[in-house]
């Protein structure tokens, strides 16, 4: 049974020990769409550090018709609210691409604004002596439903271990409105919402991954071919092992 009281103190306490050894006086810095995943992470940090530590970045590509619920949540917590528009940045990387290719991918497309916001975040972390949070989830980690060095980045992960259902239990468990915990995620390209694209409800998911039980054995293979073909993602760079005997007390 999962506790989402329980694991809401773990992390703020987790939270306030990382910072406290990789981060001391420093501020959290999160990217935020008003989605659930970096509003929970922008409440646990709040919670963690105070108000006057956290910054929310939020990062339209040019019109970005739900924005309001980012400032919303901005307000809500009472944090410091920084907007930029990665329109430009965006657009001047794929023209880019495009002059020395002669075409953009739709992978491409996909792929470049989560990175140029990476960066920004970035950006700002060096800017305002900050730690960047990364917000993704189990769930979405575990079928790759992520960008490598894009929003899988960051310097620290409270809910990388959580899945959907449970990130939206501790939630709750933060007395967040519904409107942040139960924000159905699109994917702002083409108006679809993540299970679209993915395939398969969260709730499907989370179920295969906590209990190894998917009653669809179309959504079951569809599940298992996109975690074997995204592991990298989850793993940590694989890096050729060369070690001198005298360098062998350095990385132990």
């Amino acid at each position: 049974m999962f506790d989402a009281e329980k694991v809401k103190n773990d992390i703020i306490a987790w939270i306030r020990d990382w910072f406290e050894v990789n981060g001391k006086g420093c501020n959290a810095v999160i990217g935020i769409s008003g989605g659930k995943d970096s509003s929970v992470v922008a409440a646990l940090c709040t919670e963690a550090l105070g108000k006057e530590r956290v910054v929310g970045v939020m990062m339209p590509r040019g019109y970005q018709f739900d924005i309001d619920v980012a400032r919303a949540l901005i307000d809500h917590l009472g944090i410091r609210g920084i907007e930029v528009n990665v329109g430009e940045a965006c657009d001047a990387v794929e023209k880019q691409v495009e002059a020395a290719f002669g075409e953009v991918s739709v992978q491409t497309k996909t792929n470049i604004p989560p990175r140029v916001r990476m960066t920004m975040l970035y950006a700002t972390s060096q800017t305002v002596n900050g730690r960047v949070a990364n917000t993704c989830n189990l769930s979405e980690d575990y079928v790759g439903y992520n960008t490598i060095y894009g929003d899988n980045a960051g310097d620290f992960s409270p809910l990388s271990m959580l899945t959907v259902q449970e990130v939206k239990a501790v939630g709750r468990a933060l007395n967040l409105p519904s409107m942040f915990v139960d924000k159905v995620p699109i994917d702002g390209l083409q108006g679809k919402t993540d299970e679209d694209n993915l395939g398969f409800t969260y709730a499907v998911l989370d179920r295969y991954i906590r209990e190894g039980v998917c009653e669809n054995p179309v959504a079951k293979e569809r599940i298992d071919k996109k975690h074997a073909m995204n592991l990298f993602k989850m793993r940590t760079m694989p890096k050729f092992e060369y070690e001198l005997e005298q360098w062998r007390s350095l990385w132990q």
